[in-house]
């Protein structure tokens, strides 16, 4: 399968912000972008005029880089989300923020979305009691994810119960740090999702 192998935090400088992709690092004064709050490359520091492609194009790479989603699935959710009912752009972060992966790190038994898709991948995770390895799979409203019984001893998750708390879980999910398990009480609205994205530009760049 395809995937990213190149260094996270040129990301984040890549988009002048942090996309929260290496857990702890980013909260801490060795983040990168601190220290070099600029884009990378020999023209990094250059000014550049932002063409209303550009931005749009950038907004898309953004929110990709977020979710870890590579061009060709992001190309596909956005198709979903325009074929559904209400905003294209609100349904495009419904889908990406129910994938399993991102439940996972929202519910707070991960330290980033790419630690989440590898604990699900290695099988550490169950949605409603089966064993899932597919990070991308999608939650539904009364779903339970849960850590599978053999991995609770695993020192992230052993992790994830000492720090219980400290992370705010977002409204639509119940997680419950003690039996290492998230309720998926309904479907996450807009307002309640807290990615700093514009969709509105993603979708302005997919319509043309």
């Amino acid at each position: 399968m395809a995937r990213y192998t190149g260094a996270d935090c040129k990301r984040c400088r890549r988009e002048k912000q942090k996309l929260f992709l290496k857990g702890a690092k980013c909260e801490s004064a060795k983040c990168p972008i601190e220290i070099r709050p600029y884009p990378p490359g020999e023209h990094g520091r250059g000014r550049t005029k932002d063409s209303e492609y550009l931005l749009q194009k950038r907004e898309k790479q953004k929110a990709a880089r977020i979710y870890g989603v590579l061009e060709k699935q992001f190309r596909g959710y956005y198709n979903e989300a325009n074929r559904l009912q209400g905003k294209t752009g609100d349904n495009l972060l419904r889908i990406l923020e129910t994938r399993l992966d991102n439940v996972v790190y929202r519910a707070g038994f991960a330290k980033s979305r790419d630690h989440a898709r590898q604990l699900v991948k290695h099988g550490h995770i169950t949605l409603n009691g089966r064993k899932t390895d597919i990070p991308s799979a999608r939650v539904s409203v009364n779903d339970i994810v849960e850590v599978r019984e053999p991995s609770r001893n695993l020192t992230p998750f052993q992790v994830a119960v000492a720090e219980a708390g400290d992370k705010t879980v977002p409204a639509w999910l119940e997680a419950i740090p003690s039996k290492l398990r998230v309720l998926v009480h309904s479907l996450p609205e807009r307002q309640v999702i807290d990615t700093q994205v514009q969709e509105q530009l993603i979708v302005e760049l997919y319509s043309k």
